[in-house]
C-alpha cells in the first residue's frame, strides 16, 4: 500500500508519463482510504485544466497584439515547462 509522499509522487508523475497498471491500481486504492491526497490529486488536475484554457486564451485572443507565430511560440514554451514539472 501506498503512503501519501508516494501518492503525491505518482500524481505528478502522472502529468508527464502514463502510469503503469500496477502503480494506477496502488494509487487509486490510496486515493480511495486518504481525502487529503483525493483532494490534492483533484487539485492537480484543476490546475492542468486551467493551465490548458490559459493557453487557448492567448492563442485565441485577437486583442493581443502579436502575430500569431510569436503566440504560439509561448503556449509551446508554457507547455514544455509545464512537461517538464
Amino acid at each position: 500500500m501506498l503512503d501519501c509522499k508516494q501518492s503525491s509522487q505518482l500524481i505528478s508523475q502522472s502529468l508527464d508519463r502514463s502510469l503503469t497498471l500496477r502503480e494506477r491500481f496502488a494509487l487509486q486504492l490510496h486515493l480511495i482510504i486518504c481525502e487529503y491526497c483525493k483532494r490534492f490529486s483533484q487539485q492537480v488536475q484543476t490546475l492542468r485544466i486551467a493551465l490548458k484554457q490559459m493557453v487557448n486564451s492567448i492563442e485565441n485572443n485577437s486583442m493581443i497584439e502579436m502575430s500569431s507565430a510569436a503566440k504560439k511560440r509561448i503556449a509551446d514554451l508554457v507547455e514544455a515547462n509545464h512537461s517538464q514539472t
